[in-house]
């Protein structure tokens, strides 16, 4: 299988608030250092990490730093991390929107990109006429858009509206009609950002299934970002994690979303820092799992109890709300809950974890007036894991049995 796109020490620098360097002396000594002496550029050398959570010492940012990756034909990757990672910024160098700082990107021929909504459409035109504009672009004749425009068309469900000025289309219509042309008109690299979020759910099942088509069936190429882990899994074959504008992970895309999920940092309590910042009656001050003798504990055997710990703060009438533990799986889908009658500022919650299988799990917490309001919320919280040292599964390894066993009997 031929290498459909290769990354060689991507690198991307943005000096905050500006463009260039908007300084007479710094531009003036970039060109002479680089056009004159022939040396590299001056700036590349400081700068920080993209840490948006913290105030760094300089005014330049490494959004991307030394990325190098392949990505074969016939690839799924899906490129994840949190927001301000780096993952948009890597798309736009690949869609050539912008250029990397430093580094060679190869890509094995025709490049569709959805990266926004509205991504190469002109509002004034129609969307007939803006799928004749994106198939030039992409240098494609007349004839050969014109062979694919009644699929194109179908696919989006706007023929209604084909002849309407796309300044006039909802955000929905737009990003239907823009991954339509982006998928239809047969590029051999098809990146697709976020922007499917904005579709309905069938809309993104649909698009989904085509992605998987010129994958599987064609062989293409995608890049595909999203916090979707759900839709993540079902699509990709192989995963990038990005932190703070560097790769920490390339792996399959099961192993990559385990390590998005639950990374070195989480930890199996929650300390609410932003206490009385805003006006609430009741918050969820901590939340701690813990072992029988009431020591923080992250790791438990299949049968082994759960205490879960919590603090609350109360100023009002507390026999109106109840508190709602959840515990999630590793796909963040809900596995079980309890709910409690009041709330105390003091309360623990016992579970035998006998009917949870091996796996990653956590936890999110509300407190609410049942039926009415929610109070505080913290979610994805509590990272812990069960393991199993004594089920007759352990000899079938790392098999996915799904997140609850089941009280069952075999019967000959």
């Amino acid at each position: 299988m031929s290498t459909a796109i290769k990354f060689e020490n991507i690198s991307k620098q943005y000096r905050l608030g500006v463009v260039s360097t908007q300084t007479l002396s710094h531009d003036l000594n970039r060109w002479w250092k680089m056009n004159i002496r022939g040396q590299e550029d001056p700036y590349l050398k400081i700068g920080e990490v993209n840490d948006r959570a913290h105030k760094g010492e300089s005014e330049y940012v490494w959004a991307l730093k030394d990325i190098n990756f392949e990505v074969q034909q016939g690839d799924v990757l899906g490129i994840i991390g949190k927001n301000g990672a780096g993952k948009s910024t890597l798309l736009k160098i690949l869609s050539k929107v912008t250029a990397p700082t430093t580094g060679t990107i190869k890509a094995a021929g025709r490049i569709a990109s959805l990266l926004e909504v509205g991504t190469g459409f002109h509002p004034e035109m129609t969307g007939r006429e803006n799928i004749y504009m994106n198939g030039a672009i992409m240098g494609m004749t007349k004839a050969e858009i014109t062979r694919r425009f009644d699929e194109i068309v179908d696919f989006s469900g706007v023929e209604r509206y084909i002849d309407t000025p796309a300044k006039r289309y909802s955000s929905g219509m737009t990003v239907r009609l823009g991954f339509a042309i982006a998928a239809h008109l047969e590029p051999e690299i098809l990146v697709v950002d976020e922007v499917l979020a904005v579709g309905d759910a069938e809309f993104q099942k649909k698009a989904i299934g085509k992605m998987q088509d010129v994958s599987r069936g064609e062989g293409r190429a995608v890049l595909f970002v999203s916090h979707n882990m759900a839709s993540m899994q079902q699509l990709c074959t192989r995963g990038l994690l990005l932190e703070n504008g560097s790769v920490t992970l390339q792996s399959t895309i099961d192993e990559t979303i385990n390590e998005y999920l639950f990374s070195a940092e989480t930890q199996s309590y929650f300390i609410n820092d932003k206490l009385f910042k805003i006006g609430k009656d009741v918050y969820i001050n901590e939340v701690r799992v813990l072992d029988q003798n009431l020591y923080n504990k992250s790791i438990f055997n299949v049968d082994e109890e759960i205490i879960i710990s919590f603090k609350l703060r109360i100023f009002a009438n507390k026999d109106k709300y109840s508190l709602f533990c959840i515990i999630l799986d590793k796909r963040l889908n809900r596995v079980f809950a309890a709910e409690s009658e009041s709330i105390d500022e003091e309360m623990f919650l016992k579970i035998n974890s006998s009917f949870l299988v091996r796996g990653k799990y956590s936890l999110h917490v509300f407190v609410n007036v049942p039926r009415f309001k929610q109070e505080d919320v913290a979610e994805n919280i509590c990272h812990f894991e069960i393991v199993d040292t004594m089920t007759s599964m352990i000899k079938h390894g790392d098999y996915d049995y799904g997140s609850v066993f089941g009280n069952y009997k075999w019967i000959k």
